[in-house]
């Protein structure tokens, strides 16, 4: 466990580097990580971020609309993120994801994992901005006082 972070780091790269398929959940934001490492002669690996699945059967069939070269996946791995999207980054979780996305990739695969990075960082600050200005699905401690 790294006292650090409040996750077990070694847990998550285990997960990380074993894993044809991954999801991550944030806890702020209501989007999900999508990582599928499995590659062939035409398809290289797939980062994305993806809606919340209702159940496991509609989360194997997004995968299969996102994928539809490769096969249903006999299982998908995933881990909760309990900390920010900056977190993930210096925890160096982020970079693990990368590299192995990367190695398994081309250009336009690394160039990807920018575009999602940048993707989850808007849509966790996006969340926080409406956690502060009382968006309609929090509750604020106190009402702006109309001048």
């Amino acid at each position: 466990m790294s006292e650090e972070f409040g996750i077990d780091l070694d847990q998550v790269f285990k997960v990380i580097d074993s894993a044809d398929v991954l999801v991550v959940r944030f806890h702020l934001i209501d989007k999900r990580l999508f990582v599928d490492f499995r590659i062939s002669q035409n398809s290289g690996p797939f980062i994305g971020v993806v809606a919340r699945a209702e159940s496991l059967e509609d989360r194997f069939r997004s995968i299969k609309r996102i994928r539809p070269d490769f096969p249903v996946p006999e299982r998908v791995q995933h881990f909760p993120w309990p900390r920010s999207v900056p977190v993930l980054l210096n925890a160096g979780v982020w970079q693990r994801i990368v590299d192995r996305v990367s190695a398994l990739g081309d250009d336009e695969t690394t160039d990807a994992c920018g575009r999602v990075m940048e993707e989850l960082l808007l849509l966790e600050r996006t969340e926080v901005v409406g956690a502060i200005r009382g968006a309609d699905h929090y509750q604020t401690l106190w009402e702006r006082q109309r001048a």
